[in-house]
């Protein structure tokens, strides 16, 4: 995996910065053709779905480099043996927006390509850049994704995006040993995890490792709370501004994050802004700890650099409800989607949306699906399987909320939402002061 785009959450913070690039470059439509081979006659069933022997040639472009680049070979692979189609692959890295932009702007952009973020997709699609996918995969998107999945991939009423890959946010990560010797297991609500932070610093360890030397991760810790305290709708209604950031769902939940930064004694280095993100997974996750937990998404154990056992020397828990919350998820995802209306294009689609795309690369490691039809036995160990299926399953998703923020509020190191979270962490009592900041930035991001 690469060191970013495993994560949905800091690499797409990272890609937003660049997201201005493109909203700012007029796009032209994207309906040249691709391939030159006509469908076949024959045909190879893949599920619900039948893929036409096309040939012919064809380009995808995404984000990912590296390992992930390696996995999706052998996904593209398999649709070369089942359409006859060559598939060339080109990693745009972080820049895609900027990429894509480019490639679009000078007449050439890639047959298929795949974004990390719904803010680039609405933006391509208000600019005639996206052709849709509703007669390809919609019935198939109906049944196998949840309503908030295959809202996120629609646009005025039009499915333009199909969300491939996935990233459960909604986890916390603990050190099997040092939960063992403290006598606690995962906690299930707040005030559990509040309790068991008691007990593993009385037993010797360090409870909680933070990483809020990367504001992003003080971001997704507050959209946990938020989401499970606030509600889905009001969810939405700050993602999208509607309230303001003074409102008091807003202060309820950095009262509540900040239940958790108050006593720096609980925090391994003393404080949460002191450690990165890949300081904090390696606090947890080597034996002895030096941190007992941390709260972060399913692409945590590929960051360690000691590489433990799941079960016996790792394992995760849901994000704990709070005063009864019913269970959610937030996360991150990939979106399949098709710039030119090629037949090589259509069958990509179209085999992306199948169980079996979905499971070989599940198989590798690294990955989770949205698609409920997905085999959970495929993925490689149960605490990977957990997490996936909760993904899949969820009956309340909602998409990383800084991430479909301005980047200049949502997705900046130094500025916004990012630095006033490591402000607030530094000084918790300081609620009323940090929404009204928190105010001020969005208000002015969002009327830029």
């Amino acid at each position: 995996m690469t060191t970013k785009s495993r994560s949905r959450g800091r690499s797409s913070k990272v890609r937003s910065v660049r997201l201005a690039a493109v909203l700012a470059v007029p796009l032209l439509v994207a309906t040249a053709c691709g391939g030159s081979s006509s469908p076949s006659t024959s045909a190879t069933g893949t599920g619900n779905i039948t893929l036409n022997r096309v040939g012919g040639s064809m380009e995808v472009a995404a984000v990912w480099s590296a390992q992930e680049q390696a996995n999706l070979k052998q996904v593209l692979d398999a649709f070369t043996a089942q359409t006859g189609t060559q598939v060339t692959f080109t990693s745009t890295g972080n820049d895609i927006a900027t990429v894509l932009g480019t490639r679009i702007q000078g007449g050439s952009p890639p047959d298929v390509a795949v974004l990390p973020q719904p803010g680039l997709l609405k933006a391509l699609v208000s600019q005639n850049a996206l052709q849709p996918i509703d007669a390809l995969v919609g019935q198939a998107v109906s049944a196998n994704w949840s309503q908030d999945w295959k809202a996120l991939g629609t646009v005025n009423g039009q499915l333009y995006g199909l969300f491939y890959k996935g990233a459960n946010k909604s986890l916390g990560w603990y050190n099997v040993p040092a939960f063992t010797n403290a006598g606690v297991t995962a906690p299930a609500t707040f005030d559990d995890v509040l309790a068991t932070a008691q007990t593993l610093r009385a037993s010797g360890v360090t409870p909680f490792a933070i990483g809020g030397g990367d504001g992003w991760v003080l971001t997704d810790l507050f959209e946990n709370i938020y989401l499970r305290q606030a509600g889905p709708a009001t969810y939405d209604a700050l993602t999208n501004h509607s309230i303001p950031w003074t409102d008091p769902s807003v202060k309820t939940a950095l009262t509540t994050m900040g239940r958790i930064l108050a006593d720096k004694s609980l925090i391994a280095g003393g404080s949460a802004t002191q450690v990165t993100f890949q300081q904090a997974v390696d606090q947890v996750f080597k034996n002895p700890p030096s941190a007992a937990m941390l709260f972060e998404g399913d692409f945590v154990p590929g960051s360690a650099t000691q590489k433990l056992q799941p079960v016996t020397d790792y394992n995760s828990f849901p994000f704990p409800s709070i005063n009864g919350s019913a269970p959610s998820v937030v996360g991150g995802g990939d979106a399949v989607v098709m710039m030119k209306n090629t037949p090589q294009a259509q069958e990509l689609v179209k085999f992306l949306s199948t169980p079996a795309a979905a499971e070989i690369w599940a198989k590798l490691g690294g990955f989770s699906s949205p698609n409920k039809a997905v085999d959970p036995s495929v993925y490689p160990d149960v605490v990977t399987r957990n997490n996936a299926t909760a993904l899949a399953q969820a009956t309340t998703f909602r998409f990383d909320m800084s991430d479909q923020a301005p980047v200049a509020f949502g997705g900046t190191p130094a500025l916004g939402e990012w630095a006033l979270l490591q402000q607030f962490a530094n000084n918790p009592a300081n609620v009323d002061g940090i929404a009204s900041q928190l105010e001020q930035a969005a208000a002015a991001a969002y009327a830029a």
